[in-house]
């Protein structure tokens, strides 16, 4: 019993190698795009803004699913072919930028009038005064959703496996046909997912007490 366990146990760790990697390449993918949304949505004309929030509202309403199988198997019809790994990445990438974007205008937001004020009042140009003032603030108010939204995409990796991305939940999946114990070794994947998102948050929830701006705080945007 004790060897089927740590043999299954391998094989579950390799596919959660491969989520931890889904899940960082799509959310440095989501941030990136995000950024630029975010930017828009704040300080952007009314045409840009319009554009970056209706970008931002399609995105958000539309399952993840059905944004990896028009990206796998819909962007075929022109001619556009992704391996499994990088449909999923650009799949979830695109869907948490989407929540990303909010994060980030939130936090540029919070930051007060008076601040950016007082900034331009003693000669800082737009851009300085968004490298020294705004972005540093917006960057701490963005750890904690951000945290959210890790463990949602972590979560979602799990989506992929519908496209064939042998992920934690698709190794867990070929044991389970191969042992037809499928109680053990599901519990043993929800266990692997629980790790890693109880470990992070942990982590995260340090990191957020060290950057923390008391009277500041900034809630993150709900995933629908």
């Amino acid at each position: 019993m004790m060897g089927f366990f740590l043999n299954s146990m391998e094989v579950i760790l390799r596919g959660a190698g491969v989520t931890v990697k889904l899940t960082v390449a799509s959310l440095l993918l989501g941030a990136i795009i995000a950024i630029f949304v975010a930017l828009a949505q704040v300080y952007g004309k009314w045409w840009i803004n319009l554009i970056a929030t209706t970008y931002e509202r399609i995105l958000r309403s539309i399952p993840i699913l059905i944004i990896m199988f028009m990206v796998f198997f819909g962007l075929p019809t022109f001619g556009i072919r992704f391996d499994p790994f990088l449909a999923a990445i650009i799949s979830l990438g695109l869907r948490s930028s989407a929540y990303q974007s909010q994060i980030y205008r939130g936090a540029l937001l919070a930051v007060s009038e008076g601040q950016i004020m007082a900034a331009r009042s003693v000669g800082m140009t737009g851009i300085q005064t968004f490298l020294h003032i705004s972005f540093p603030q917006a960057a701490r108010f963005s750890v904690a959703p951000l945290t959210n939204e890790f463990t949602i995409v972590l979560k979602d990796t799990s989506i992929a496996y519908a496209i064939g991305v042998t992920e934690l939940l698709r190794e867990g999946t070929y044991i389970v046909s191969t042992t037809y114990d499928p109680l053990l070794i599901y519990s043993m994947c929800a266990a692997v997912y629980f790790i890693m998102t109880f470990g992070t948050n942990k982590f995260v929830s340090l990191l957020e007490k060290g950057f923390a701006i008391p009277g500041y705080e900034v809630r993150g945007v709900e995933r629908g």
